[in-house]
């Protein structure tokens, strides 16, 4: 048996360092998109909900053709659709074209991150401790991108302007579909009879838009607007449609009896929440460090560093306590920092005379949380499921999460207030702490387990 090459590893995590990269990279350039553009808010939130979206709406489905065709064929066609819509991005020439390739990103983060994570698994198929170190590494990488993206852009923008954000993720990417064809085998589809969801694809992508779309524009035309209210109303219908659908068919896109399983329904319902606080966060900050304290570009991404320091560490830790006592306690420990680092954040770091070291204990304590009780997260959808499922669970999971960051940018963009965002986040974290301890079972022992199940 041979030894798998790491350099299959490395280019998987390519893929989701670029996938999780994309997520943060352009919130501290959007004022500077704004003024070049001429861009309203709302078109600056569609710029972070347009990928987001792509990304949520096709991944379900990435993981149907990724069976279908082979993953590397589908890994590969992701790196090429992700250049392509990068070089889209970077010469935009407004608003609109630049969030409609935007959107086309997204559906290139959707091919790559279930192939990438089929790739690993098809590669260490033998060796399932070396897949579980793998896969922690291309976590971590992801995690530290995402964590990293202010950071980077803040850097670019300030030499080169904010069509740089996307111009670096050319090589990046091209060096991924290099090093694919090198070094990944040829993987045949694992059922390549399966059918794709085109009703459910369709009804998706219109509930999900529809929405996100009413909320983000019901701060310019206000929520009695016709437009926003009809916007609501085929969200709604559509969402029912979806859910009918999925019923009815037998190889759903979204499997609802997954949600049967009350340890799953509430790691799906924390993930959301944690999303929805982050991304919400991390956008309104932006705008408030460089519109209301006057910050630079690069002052803005340094702001964010720990970020990236505290992911790494916390994702360490998150292991260890999982082996330990099991995923309920670093989810709900998690929280808690979570919680605790928004509201520090919301008293002591959005001052109008705050230092950085007023700042820092929040934007330190926040990824520190997520760094805990994200993997555990992960961990607690696996064991919920059979093995079979595994791939169709994280999907239903990675979906949510970027769903419930869009609904994170579309609604705290539409607020004037950051200390109300910062307290919404400080509730739902706290949420997600008591979902935690309610829903996930505890190890060796299904007590409370019950206290869900009705």
């Amino acid at each position: 048996m041979h030894k798998p090459s790491p350099a299959i590893l490395i280019a998987a995590s390519f893929a989701f360092i670029i996938v999780q990269l994309d997520v943060t990279i352009v919130n501290v350039a959007l004022p500077e998109i704004g003024r070049e553009l001429g861009a309203s808010v709302s078109a600056l939130q569609w710029v972070v909900d347009a990928y987001t979206l792509g990304f949520a709406v096709f991944l379900l489905s990435a993981g149907v053709l990724g069976d279908r065709y082979g993953a590397r064929r589908v890994f590969l066609s992701g790196f090429a659709l992700f250049t392509f819509a990068s070089l889209a991005c970077a010469m935009a020439p407004g608003a609109l074209a630049l969030n409609l390739a935007r959107a086309v990103q997204g559906v290139g983060a959707a091919l790559l991150v279930p192939s990438s994570l089929a790739i690993l698994n098809a590669t260490y198929a033998d060796e399932r401790a070396q897949l579980a170190k793998a896969i922690a590494w291309w976590t971590a990488a992801g995690g530290v991108s995402i964590a990293a993206g202010p950071v980077l852009g803040g850097a670019l923008m300030s030499m080169a302007g904010w069509r740089s954000i996307f111009w670096v993720n050319i090589p990046i990417c091209l060096l991924g579909f290099w090093l694919t064809l090198r070094v990944v085998p040829v993987l045949r589809g694992k059922d390549p009879g399966r059918s794709f969801d085109i009703a459910g694809q369709v009804l998706a992508i219109i509930a999900l838009t529809a929405f996100i779309g009413a909320v983000i524009e019901s701060n310019a035309l206000g929520v009695s607007s016709h437009l926003v209210q009809g916007a609501l109303l085929v969200a709604l219908a559509a969402a029912a449609l979806f859910i009918r659908s999925q019923r009815r068919s037998a190889m759903p896109m979204l499997p609802l009896g997954l949600f049967r399983d009350l340890g799953f329904s509430g790691a799906v319902l924390f993930g959301v929440l944690v999303n929805f606080a982050y991304y919400g966060v991390i956008f309104v900050l932006s705008f408030y460090l460089q519109k209301v304290r006057g910050f630079s570009v690069m002052h803005t991404g340094l702001v964010f560093l720990p970020l990236t320091g505290t992911f790494i560490i916390s994702n360490i830790a998150s292991g260890r306590m999982q082996a330990r006592l099991g995923s309920r306690t670093p989810m709900i420990v998690g929280g808690l920092l979570g919680a605790a680092g928004y509201a520090l954040l919301g008293f002591f770091g959005v001052a109008s005379d705050a230092t950085f070291l007023q700042m820092l204990p929040g934007l330190a304590l926040i990824p520190g949380g997520m760094g805990l009780a994200v993997p555990a997260m992960t961990t607690s959808i696996l064991s919920s499921v059979e093995r079979c499922q595994a791939g169709t669970a994280s999907a239903v999971l990675n979906t949510a999460r970027q769903v419930g960051g869009a609904m994170g940018v579309a609604i705290f963009g539409a607020m004037h207030d950051i200390r109300i965002a910062l307290a919404i986040s400080t509730t739902l974290l706290l949420l997600g702490a008591v979902l935690a301890w309610r829903c996930i079972k505890p190890p060796l022992s299904t007590k409370g387990a019950s206290l869900c199940r009705t």
